[in-house]
């Protein structure tokens, strides 16, 4: 979990900084992607541990 939220973090960090610095799109770009990238980790991680649970029958 708490690399989620030090991806979530810096995605947020990247999205900030490029919408408020001049010429900084790229910074945009990269966080939002950044973000996507989170997003898809902590899913992939629920959904594992989902099927770990599930008892054998």
């Amino acid at each position: 979990m708490a690399f989620f939220l030090v991806l979530l973090g810096c995605a947020v960090a990247l999205i900030v900084i490029g919408a408020v610095v001049d010429g900084m799109l790229y910074l945009l770009s990269i966080g939002v992607l950044l973000l996507i990238a989170a997003v898809v980790y902590l899913l992939v991680r629920s959904v594992s541990r989902s099927r770990r649970r599930r008892p054998a029958h």
